[in-house]
């Protein structure tokens, strides 16, 4: 089954935020601090009540992961550095810095399968 719910594949029915929250990934202090350094060159461009932005941050709380999100929504202080930097306004879109470059990686899927290949 596919509830958007929570944007996994389970054969159970989601009961809501609380299974996001069971079903987080759980690291030695060690591993969790290494993981936090690693996302500090993560930002999410996003819309409060985006669906697929909501699939993405859902994830990643999943994951366990700190990564800061931006509010680009029209009047949102980030949407022209989204503009100017990604190239288009389009939500999710997760900013992967790292040597000097910047990577805009745009739709849910593909950020959510990005995160997993990396930090599961």
């Amino acid at each position: 089954f596919f509830h958007a719910q929570d944007g996994i594949r389970d054969p159970l029915w989601s009961r809501g935020l609380g299974d996001v929250y069971k079903r987080q990934v759980q690291r030695s202090v060690e591993d969790q601090a290494m993981v936090d350094k690693e996302t500090q060159n993560l930002k999410l461009y996003q819309f409060y009540a985006c669906p697929f932005c909501v699939k993405t941050r859902r994830a990643i709380k999943r994951l366990n992961l700190k990564i800061e999100t931006l509010n680009a929504q029209v009047g949102g202080e980030f949407r022209g550095e989204l503009e100017l930097g990604g190239g288009k306004i389009q939500v999710p879109c997760l900013k992967i810095e790292g040597s000097g470059e910047a990577i805009w990686t745009y739709e849910s899927n593909d950020i959510i399968k990005y995160l997993y290949e990396r930090f599961q």
